[in-house]
């Protein structure tokens, strides 16, 4: 029973901690992050708290964790409520969950996509997992598209290096794409990741587009051109 106990009492120390570290985060942004303030919300002295979080990294590194899986499962439950068959319209609710998360939590949008953190690498061990999960989703949703003969790509003139780049990301994702539509994967997620960061950061300018959530539709039907869309019943 005293082993269940200290456990429960360690889960809801480390939550509570991930939760004012959220909370911080949103407040003073990834670079102001400190144990110590986290500490003094918690009412506790810093040496309680970094029994459980050792550093400011660690710190950190959980919350990224914790960011890069929270917007993953939004994704794969958008992605789910469609029917696999629809191809286009799961590769639409991916993306716009996507943008619908950042936009409703830019502070953890911009630990995942913003400026490095000065003087922090995150531990690949911990967050290439995660990190990778929403980009595993649009590649394996075109991949599956493309094996249906759903995907109509030309092939493209890519250079020696480029081909070399395309097969290593075939190998650790574990797909068989051709080139042409593991560019389609890319350009898909290379276009959902710059709208939303450029929406999430107010980069188009203040004012400048009064519908941005359009906007990014519009900008991800170009991406999904080469998707034909699956005969409705």
């Amino acid at each position: 029973m005293a082993t269940t106990t200290r456990a429960a009492n360690r889960a809801a120390m480390e939550s509570e901690i991930r939760r004012l570290g959220r909370e911080h985060l949103r407040t003073y942004g990834a670079a102001g992050l400190s144990l110590r303030a986290v500490a003094r919300d918690l009412g506790v002295v810093s040496s309680a708290v970094y029994r459980y979080v050792p550093s400011r990294d660690d710190l950190l590194t959980l919350l990224l964790v914790e960011a890069y899986s929270d917007v993953a499962d939004s994704v794969e439950q958008a992605v789910e409520a469609v029917p696999p068959d629809r191809h286009r319209d799961r590769l639409y609710a991916a993306t716009r969950a996507l943008r619908a998360w950042a936009v409703d939590d830019p502070a953890r949008w911009a630990l995942l996509y913003g400026s490095p953190v000065p003087g922090y690498a995150a531990p690949a061990e911990q967050t290439v997992e995660p990190g990778t999960r929403v980009v595993a989703m649009l590649i394996d949703e075109v991949a599956r598209a493309d094996a249906d003969g759903a995907l109509q790509c030309r092939q493209q003139d890519l250079t020696a290096g480029l081909r070399s780049d395309l097969a290593t990301i075939r190998d650790e994702f574990g797909v068989e794409l051709s080139d042409a539509a593991l560019v389609v994967a890319t350009t898909l997620w290379s276009t959902a990741i710059g709208a939303v960061s450029l929406e999430v950061f107010g980069q188009y300018g203040a004012n400048t587009f009064s519908d941005p959530a359009a906007l990014f539709d519009v900008a991800i039907e170009r991406a999904l051109a080469p998707l034909a869309e699956a005969p409705r019943d």
